[in-house]
């Protein structure tokens, strides 16, 4: 359904008052966060050098006691990804919603559970968008990004904020750290700044530049800057039947996107302490082709989006034993939907603006003796939306985490056992806000190696969790339902993971099996009411999933030829199990296929590097009734990069869809044939 084309009309219902009340506080905030930021900087005199372990705490592998999947900026550069998007479809367990070229809303969904229970976090510090509770993933540009986790439960690192317990799955975004900051002095390197440029231009009308810029400040802070832009017409062809007739094919209208996003980022670090400031700044304006339908589906929907936020994050080890971790954060959303039945006169008119503004603290404990350490996280959220929708009822949410997480090592055996409390409580200007929540929500992760001498290890894990109502199920004008509960899950999962010892050219081969199961109860849905435009929201779903999740990784080498091998693929029965009495009572969740994989191939040879990846995703079904009428064929794509590489300069030509695969990820939303992606890096 979508909630945008509502009759509308035009009404403040904000205040001056109100408004310098959330700018003064904005600011007083930023000062804050900024202060405490640089503080450790101007109190600490100390060299620059720090213990490697303090640095690389976090990304340690062998402290995830859950199952990970990691791709690293290397093999983010070798795929033919545009955006953060577009390289999570290689892992498994996860689906991709794209609703339609380089402009269209992309949002993922995690072993079945919807895109709202997959917690999205940028340098360790949660994103949120209370609006409709979903990420457009498609707005991370690779070329700023250090790696991509994705943790399925959650990350098992114990200084964390507590939100970052939240979430039935987490994905981390960790941004590029500057080589200043990873070599530990900047004063050994040959230049005191480096500069890396990409230019991409493709099919479509693809434009898109990339920069990023790097300058130590001092012996301890180090400077970074990327900014990227986007532009594509979005005028793709695409195939279409009508029923009893013919197929023909037509071209996408209104798809296209111009995009600006800027970084800065200011990093920083003692014997004892590190700290990072982190400012980003999204803005677009893309049109919104709509949903084909008896072969039309060139609306002229238009949507405008700015998203802003400034965060920070101080890491100081008073001793061994004892380290502190502080996070804040501040962030504004925009957005505004325009439908014109001048320019489209099948349409309703509808101009909607949107607006939130959020504000985030946490403070994290951790004490570590022997092998027992001991963890702690308070964190307090606020969120504030306003729009000019009718009647509109301007919420303000506060929401308080507080975690406690145990973990100990005995021999062979790691247990780590965490408990999230929740409390959540809304404020309205008009109408019943949503009653006070509350919610504990406890995990527990084991990781045992049998035998000393052999590298397998066993990994299980339990988690309860609950995905809160969005501000728009909540409060959404005709739509809205303030009574609803929270969508509660639990999660449990059994999986092996196995290193094979180096052979002759096999350097290093890894497999990992992991099968889990779900359960998700009071699941939010959206029943239509008198009209189309009149949709009521009701706790009513429970859905039961199963599933295997494999993969395997190798890496050859014969001489200056290097292989690098990765498959993956994934078996999901996701039933309904709602109400025995219905029609469809057990059949497959809609959008989930059952039988999903993926290959990625990497062959190097001197200067020259060929990159293979093929995606497999089986057919699925559009609706809770598993029908003809609502089958979706599988699909498959193949795409192809060459690149060659000189001293400074990196030149690469990308094939997608090789073979001209017609495809739909989201009925009606049809995607790219074949296309072409001509890149050019140059790095100092």
């Amino acid at each position: 359904m979508t909630m945008r084309k509502t009759t509308t009309t035009r009404k403040t219902l904000t205040t001056a008052s109100v408004h310098k009340f959330f700018y003064a506080t904005r600011c007083c905030l930023l000062c804050i966060i900024g202060a405490a930021s640089f503080f450790p900087a101007s109190a600490q005199t100390d060299t620059l050098s720090l213990p490697s372990a303090t640095i690389t705490e976090r990304l340690r592998a062998e402290d995830d006691l859950t199952p990970t999947q990691s791709l690293s900026d290397h093999t983010l550069r070798s795929l033919s990804s545009q955006s953060v998007a577009d390289a999570l479809r290689y892992f498994t367990g996860v689906q991709l919603k794209d609703y339609g070229g380089l402009g269209g809303l992309k949002t993922i969904n995690v072993r079945g559970m919807g895109s709202q229970h997959v917690g999205v976090m940028v340098d360790g510090v949660p994103l949120v968008n209370a609006q409709n509770g979903t990420i457009d993933l498609g707005r991370f540009d690779l070329d700023n990004l250090q790696s991509i986790s994705l943790y399925n439960s959650q990350r098992t690192t114990l200084l964390q904020p507590a939100a970052a317990f939240a979430s039935s799955s987490a994905l981390y975004l960790q941004t590029l750290t500057p080589h200043f900051f990873q070599d530990n002095n900047a004063t050994t390197n040959k230049r005191d700044w480096s500069l890396r440029a990409r230019l991409r231009i493709g099919s479509f009308g693809t434009v898109q530049p990339t920069l990023n810029i790097e300058k130590p400040l001092s012996s301890h802070t180090v400077f970074s800057l990327s900014a990227g832009y986007l532009h594509s017409d979005g005028n793709y062809d695409f195939r279409y039947k009508v029923a009893g007739a013919y197929d023909t094919t037509s071209t996408r209208r209104n798809g296209d996107i111009n995009a600006w996003r800027i970084e800065s980022g200011l990093w920083g670090k003692t014997a004892r302490s590190q700290w990072h400031i982190h400012g980003y700044l999204y803005t677009s304006s893309r049109g919104l082709p709509g949903a084909i339908v008896r072969g039309r589906g060139a609306t002229a929907d238009r949507q405008w989006d700015t998203n802003l936020f400034l965060q920070s994050s101080w890491q100081y080890r008073i001793n061994h034993h004892y380290t502190h971790l502080f996070t804040g954060k501040l962030a504004y959303d925009y957005l505004h939907y325009l439908t014109d039945p001048k320019a489209d006169p099948q349409s309703m008119f509808a101009d909607n603006r949107y607006r939130t503004s959020s504000l985030y603290l946490s403070s994290a404990h951790r004490l570590v003796y022997n092998k027992f350490a001991l963890a702690f996280a308070a964190d307090y959220r606020a969120e504030r939306m306003t729009a000019n929708l009718y009647d509109f009822p301007t919420p303000t949410r506060h929401t308080g985490f507080l975690s406690l997480t145990a973990r100990t090592t005995k021999g062979p055996l790691r247990l780590q056992a965490n408990l999230l409390a929740t409390a959540m409580l809304d404020h309205t200007q008009q109408h019943q806000a949503m009653p006070r929540r509350t919610a504990l929500s406890p995990a527990v992760n084991i990781a045992y190696q049998p035998w000393h001498n052999t590298p397998l290890t066993l990994q299980a894990f339990i988690k309860h969790s609950f995905r809160p109502p969005t501000l728009c199920d909540l409060y959404y004008t005709l739509v809205g339902n303030s009574n609803l509960k929270p969508e509660r899950t639990w999660q449990y999962n059994v999986g092996a993971t196995y290193k094979l010892p180096q052979w002759t050219f096999i350097k290093a081969t890894t497999l990992r099996i992991n099968a889990y199961h779900n359960a998700v109860s009071d699941k939010i849905v959206a029943i239509p009411s008198t009209s189309l435009f009149r949709w009521t929201m009701l706790n009513l779903g429970r859905v039961s999933i199963q599933g295997l999740e494999a993969e395997v990784k190798t890496n050859c080498e014969f001489s200056t030829l290097v292989l690098t091998l990765q498959a993956s693929y994934t078996y999901e029965r996701a039933r309904d199990i709602t109400d025995k009495t219905d029609a469809f009572y057990g059949d497959q969740v809609p959008y989930i296929p059952r039988h999903s994989g993926s290959i990625i191939a990497l062959l190097s040879w001197k200067n020259f590097a060929l990159n293979y990846s093929f995606i497999y995703t089986g057919s699925r079904y559009t609706q809770r009734a598993n029908t003809t009428v609502n089958y979706m064929p599988a699909w498959y794509t193949n795409d192809l990069t060459l690149s060659y590489r000189l001293k400074h300069l990196n030149v690469a030509l990308t094939c997608n869809n090789l073979f001209q695969q017609r495809y739909e990820l989201v009925r009606g939303y049809p995607l790219p044939g074949r296309h072409w992606i001509f890149s050019m890096g140059w790095k100092l």
